[in-house]
């Protein structure tokens, strides 16, 4: 199939568990939006995403693991030229549009750059034919009221990717209400539009939210977006020209050189109620602050046919349960996303939950009690404890959710 025009191409940003995820389910579900194809961008080494984002057989998929701002063999232009592709041997329906979900942490610079005129030079075939058959329409970047200032503080990508929109879309204002949360809100736009005086900011909740009006086509021009966001591409972009890459010498992407770190758990086995919950509960108190984002499908020993799914972000614990697999891939998966935490900590917090031994316990205990802070190993000694004698925090028979109503 000859493309005559370029396809619009717009990025949905926004840092972990700010709702970008339920944002697309929400479009895909919409049969204005059928002739869709979607990039998932994961950190990573496995796909979680791809399972819980619904794509029909109208839509096409492609899945990246690999931060997007810093992986090259999961750079953006790879994965546009996939969708060419496949469209161009006629694999794939026709797509009118294509939405690129970055991973949280992603740097919105580097990824603009593959794809704007004037970014990054085209080096091959492979690019230039991205350069003629798309474009970039627009960036949306999705923003979690209840956590963004702290986040925005702490890591630098959160407000760049803030900085990179030209539409901001406010998520989770319907959990605060009354006047203090209209207040909050009151004094968090002025500091959005400190960042980013160009961007459109609407609120997910609010009367006159168009959904669709945010991944419809118009014209994006990073320079009209301010002169940090200027100076950032032209960083890029000479970096890029000194050979240098987000990636440091070690191989290690600039995530991983700061600190931050994907932890991948697998196991094959249905998972005790329990025992899952004192995992969760272990892991809050040994990461604190460290652990940014915990997600997972989790098989349960009550109803191995229906998985769990899980959504940690920070402090917050959501769950629900599905109504059957939504692949072929029946183990449970789990995905940590920590800043500064002991890998070798949480592979034995799950190792020690999916066993059932007294040894697999020893091993817990002598987990916790190698931790640097007393009090983390205090309480996580009381949660052993109170293992086997309580009903654990969790619900004990988790309601049956249609996904697409689920806030995320």
């Amino acid at each position: 199939m000859k493309i005559d025009q370029p396809i619009p191409v717009t990025i949905l940003t926004g840092f972990l568990g700010a709702g970008k995820s339920t944002l697309l389910n929400e479009l895909l579900a919409s049969e204005d939006f059928a002739d869709t194809a979607v990039i998932i961008n994961e950190f990573g080494d496995i796909s979680i995403d791809h399972d819980l984002v619904r794509v029909n057989k109208r839509e096409l998929m492609v899945t990246t693991t690999g931060c997007l701002c810093c992986t090259a063999g999961s750079d953006i232009r790879s994965s546009l030229y996939e969708l060419y592709d496949a469209l161009e041997d006629r694999a794939v329906p026709p797509f009118k549009r294509v939405i690129v979900e970055t991973t949280g942490l992603a740097d919105p610079a580097p990824i603009i750059n593959q794809i704007t005129p004037g970014g990054l030079p085209a080096v091959g075939f492979r690019d230039h034919v991205v350069a003629r058959c798309f474009r970039l329409s627009g960036v949306v970047c999705a923003i979690d009221v209840s956590t963004i200032e702290e986040t925005m503080e702490r890591h630098f990508e959160c407000m760049k990717q803030v900085a990179f929109a030209d539409i901001v879309v406010l998520t989770k204002t319907d959990i605060a209400a009354g006047a203090a949360a209209a207040a909050d809100l009151s004094g968090l736009l002025p500091k959005i539009q400190q960042i980013n005086a160009a961007a459109a900011i609407v609120d997910r909740h609010g009367t006159n939210f168009d959904l669709g009006s945010l991944f419809a086509p118009r014209r994006y021009v990073p320079s009209e977006q301010g002169a940090d966001v200027e100076g950032w591409l032209a960083l890029e972009q000479a970096l890029a020209q000194q050979g240098q890459t987000h990636n440091n010498a070690s191989g290690k992407s600039r995530h991983a050189a700061t600190g931050i770190q994907s932890l991948a758990l697998l196991e094959s086995r249905p998972v005790s109620e329990r025992n899952l919950a004192t995992f969760i509960d272990l892991l809050k108190v040994v990461g604190g602050p460290q652990l940014l984002r915990l997600k997972g499908l989790v098989g349960l020993e009550d109803d191995p046919e229906r998985p769990l799914v899980v959504h940690g972000v920070q402090h917050a614990i959501h769950q629900y349960r599905l109504q059957a697999w939504p692949s072929d891939d029946r183990r449970t998966r789990m995905v940590v996303i920590a800043h500064g935490l002991d890998e070798a900590v949480v592979r034995n917090l799950f190792a020690a939950i999916t066993g059932i031994s007294l040894r697999a316990k020893a091993q817990l205990v002598l987990t916790i009690a190698g931790l640097s802070l007393l009090g983390a190993a205090l309480v996580a000694g009381l949660l052993l404890t109170l293992h086997d004698h309580a009903t654990a925090q969790f619900q004990s028979t988790p309601a049956i959710q249609n996904p697409t109503n689920h806030k995320r």
